[in-house]
């Protein structure tokens, strides 16, 4: 029997003391992107309580009785709010979510839940998408579908994207992330109601400590270290629009006009094209100043809280100060790079660092130098950037996790804009027009989702490479 709280057997248990650990349970089939989340959220918890951590990641299907016989204190792994059950208790909500369910588009869509029976479905055994499942039984005649124990989230959505599942349920979120890689897989429809995500507790969990999980994230919300957190993991998938060349050729005859002298201006003001400003603006917000993430995240420029504040930005909202601080910002990243990096891989890397934090793009230059490519070049370091989000190669590296495939599709789609804006438009406003236009296309970049062929890596750097160089 493993020792909580300070009793060998099942009492009520009380708050930590000083020196005993807090033990979290993590669903270990969700996204790495759920899993990252749910680690981060829990060790700023552990923080708070001035106690150290222990990690424990459990199938899904086995958290509640890892709870219900004091395994752990509680799952970070969230639990819909609205669940009904008494071996439970949670903490309050903090993300919403929607079920739903998608399919493969090179097929029938769905329309109605009963186009569900008699189709090869999969999800995740004990999932939250499972007991949407179990909810539906008794509406679905025929209604079956396979619990798996041994895949993620994510593998079952490129099952449905290779033709080998009809249908997986997974919430918004993650299905956002697998929208970006495959152009066939699409959603169908919503099944059910939006939910919120919370904490899970054993029922006869210290009142202390849920007193204190409660109070953790009044403080984060507040402080918006909750949103930092939301915006780091979840924050790009609804600002990741695919690539639409009829609906961007409108935009620019209709909406353009509007804040083309802004993007000029501010192009003069750091040297650089305007359409280059323009393609980025567009790639955030569709160029609507009024556009605000569930993150937080707002303005034209898609500005985080902490950025804002950097580049003393009054009001996010405002197109002028969103666009002249998107550029700026733009601008004191590329002086940040070394001198050897030559146009136009400097605004690529620049771009992928304005994304993702100048910390992972570093990251993504040393894995690129370890597996002897060029680290100064955007097509060798595109290829590294996606594994990122990979623990075999984020777990040597200095900042950690990142989800560095959406800063390769930011890159690759801005480009592809800025090379429309620049056949679409004249330049009669005296900024400069790089050439930056490597690529143009309709598609989403075509780097590979398999991991590249791992060289000898000793986990260090070469020490004759240097960032700052």
């Amino acid at each position: 029997m493993l020792l909580l709280f300070g009793y060998t057997h099942l009492h009520k248990p009380r708050l930590l003391p000083e020196d005993e650990q807090l033990i979290v349970a993590i669903a270990q089939d969700s996204t790495l992107s759920d899993e990252e989340f749910s680690k981060q959220l829990a060790e700023q918890f552990a923080n708070h309580l001035f106690s150290p951590l222990k990690i424990i990641l459990v199938p899904a299907n086995q958290i509640e009785t890892t709870l219900r016989e004091h395994k752990a204190h509680f799952s970070a792994s969230g639990f819909r709010l609205d669940e009904k059950n008494k071996a439970l208790l949670f903490g309050p909500g903090y993300l919403t979510v929607t079920e739903q369910l998608a399919f493969n588009q090179e097929q029938a869509a769905p329309r109605l839940l009963s186009d569900l029976a008699g189709r090869r479905i999969a999800v995740v055994a004990g999932s939250n998408h499972e007991k949407t499942l179990i909810a539906l039984r008794h509406k679905i005649p025929g209604l079956a579908w396979e619990s798996r124990t041994t895949q993620t989230v994510e593998d079952l959505l490129r099952e449905v994207a290779q033709g080998d599942l009809d249908f997986t349920l997974a919430n918004h979120e993650q299905i956002s992330q697998m929208l970006n890689f495959y152009k066939n897989l699409a959603v169908a429809f919503d099944i059910g109601k939006p939910s919120k995500l919370a904490w899970a507790f054993p029922a006869d969990a210290d009142n202390e400590l849920i007193a204190n999980a409660e109070q953790f994230f009044l403080e984060i919300e507040k402080n918006g270290e909750l949103h930092k957190l939301l915006d780091r993991y979840y924050g790009h998938n609804d600002r990741l629009a695919p690539l639409d060349s009829a609906e961007f050729i409108e935009q620019t005859g209709k909406t353009l006009p509007k804040f083309r002298a802004l993007f000029e201006k501010a192009g003069k003001t750091i040297n650089e094209d305007w359409r280059l400003i323009a393609a980025i603006a567009y790639q955030e917000s569709h160029w609507d100043p009024l556009a605000t993430s569930f993150t937080n995240v707002r303005g034209m420029m898609m500005l985080t809280e902490a950025t804002a504040d950097r580049m003393k930005v009054g009001n996010r909202l405002d197109a002028r100060e969103s666009i002249f601080a998107g550029a700026k910002y733009l601008e004191l990243i590329k002086k940040q790079l070394p001198e050897r990096i030559k146009e136009p891989e400097r605004t690529w890397m620049a771009l992928s660092a304005y994304n993702q934090g100048q910390g992972h793009l570093d990251d993504a230059r040393i894995l690129t130098q370890r597996q002897g490519d060029n680290a100064d070049a955007w097509v060798d370091v595109k290829k590294w950037l996606p594994m990122l989000s990979r623990p075999a190669y984020f777990q040597k590296l200095k900042h950690g996790y990142a989800r560095g495939g959406e800063a390769v599709i930011f890159v690759e789609n801005i480009r592809a804009y800025y090379d429309m804006l620049s056949r679409m438009t004249a330049d009669v406003s005296g900024t400069p027009t790089h050439n930056y236009r490597l690529v143009s296309t309709r598609d989403k970049p075509a780097f590979s989702l398999h991991t590249p062929k791992l060289k000898a890596d000793s986990g260090k750097a070469d020490s004759s490479y240097s960032l700052s160089e």
